[in-house]
């Protein structure tokens, strides 16, 4: 089988002004419209990848349709115009310079859907690090059918801890050929991009090949037995499921057909280190509404046979009531994660007591939100990195909102794409 990860046949505007053409991924600023509208202005008049997604924003608008239409239109035309040029079989070496000044290395190419489930108890390369709530694929799926390109904005993960696979690159980029090097658009820092000549790039694919086999898995994990995992999901998680969904009902619909070589079974992704300095996981807490707080607390301390205080090595996480928050430790345990364990409770007892659960970015509001009558917060510590793997091989995919990796104006931005139909079709 081919590694899962392979060349693609990569699509880049020409004789574009680029910091006008890429733009943010569509799932974030979803509450700020402000952000979308400044970004329409300044893309004003010019070719750009805002012609080509549907921001989230406006996925509940009423002309959601109309805009999906056009989309469409604008791919098509843009491909009809000469807008891109195709670098065929290609893999881009990326160097995006973060807003805190902190370089994030990555290499562009396409992963092998076949290779790919999102399913819970999934055993594939290519594995989900968090639930994939279903609901969000199909108006997902209603953008990309029709479409005969596409501009994701996935990024996977590999545990490289001895940094053997992208990290070289840096040392060799002065050898290829510089596509772009630009400043991106409302605060995104800035992003350089190198085309790998064919030689390094099939070396390259060879030494991914060695990383996915078993007996390396083994050797990183020391396990025996257990299926290879060797990218997991870092950021656009339900693109990557879109992208499988549709790939599946192609088939589905072309029963008899050989669809191993067509473009959809693969789809455009960035990899990137877990062990890259750019990369932080931060904790997402939680806001439990419409409760009877002494009933929760008693509750929980129960099932979990919580004892107040911090307990080094154990699962520990603080609960906020009043805007003053007291630690704890879990004696009994769901999940290798203390966030498993908390969700895994919180789940059962909102369900059972009719209670709202709302996920948070930073301590402060949490304190601030736990203030309201009938509210109590949940302060959860850092995640680890080095955790993710070793987590997802033995509980499977995380419990959703678990980490949030990197800031919204650090997330990825469009700026390769690649033609999801064949030729004559």
């Amino acid at each position: 089988m081919p590694t899962a990860f392979v060349p693609a046949d990569i699509l880049l505007p020409n004789d574009t002004d680029l910091s006008k053409w890429a733009v943010i991924a569509c799932d974030q600023f979803t509450s700020e419209p402000e952000y979308w509208q400044e970004t329409s202005e300044i893309t004003k008049d010019s070719v750009s990848a805002l012609d080509l997604i549907l921001p989230e924003v406006y996925l509940g608008e009423a002309d959601v349709d109309k805009r999906i239409e056009k989309i469409q239109k604008n791919m098509y035309g843009y491909l009809d115009s000469g807008v891109f040029e195709s670098y065929p079989q290609a893999l881009i070496y990326v160097e995006r310079t973060q807003t805190d000044g902190i370089v994030r290395a990555g290499l562009v190419g396409a992963v092998d859907l076949e290779q790919y489930d999102y399913n819970k108890g999934s055993t594939s390369q290519i594995r989900a690090t968090e639930a994939t709530v279903i609901e969000r694929i199909p108006p997902r799926v209603k953008v990309r059918q029709g479409a005969p390109v596409e501009l994701p904005h996935i990024m996977i993960l590999i545990d490289d801890a001895k940094k053997t696979i992208i990290e070289p690159l840096a040392e060799q980029k002065d050898n290829f050929r510089k596509l772009y090097s630009f400043e991106l658009m409302q605060g995104g820092g800035r992003i350089e991009g190198w085309l790998l000549d064919p030689k390094t790039r099939d070396m390259l694919i060879m030494e991914l090949e060695q990383f996915e086999q078993q007996s390396e898995f083994d050797k990183r994990y020391g396990l025996s037995g257990v299926p290879a995992l060797t990218y997991a999901m870092g950021d656009g998680n339900h693109s990557l499921a879109t992208a499988k969904a549709f790939y599946e009902q192609l088939k589905a619909e072309n029963p008899g057909k050989d669809m191993s070589a067509h473009p959809a079974r693969f789809a455009l992704a960035e990899i990137v280190n877990l062990h890259s300095p750019a990369l932080n996981f931060e904790a997402i807490h939680r806001i439990v509404t419409g409760i009877d707080e002494d009933k929760l607390i008693s509750d929980m301390t129960a099932a979990l046979e919580l004892t107040e205080g911090r307990t080094e090595g154990a699962q520990c996480f603080g609960i906020v009531n009043g805007g003053r928050t007291v630690w704890y430790t879990a004696a009994k345990t769901s999940s290798k994660l203390t966030v498993g364990t908390l969700q895994n409770f919180l789940d059962e007892w909102c369900k059972a007591n009719g209670a709202g659960i709302d996920y948070i970015h930073g301590t402060e509001v949490v304190e601030k939100l736990s203030q309201e009558s009938g509210s109590l917060g949940f302060v959860l510590p850092d995640m680890g990195k080095e955790e993710l793997f070793p987590t997802v091989i033995a509980d499977g995919a995380l419990p959703r909102k678990t980490f949030s990796m990197g800031h919204a104006r650090d997330k990825r931005y469009y700026i390769e794409a690649r033609r999801i139909t064949a030729e004559q079709e």
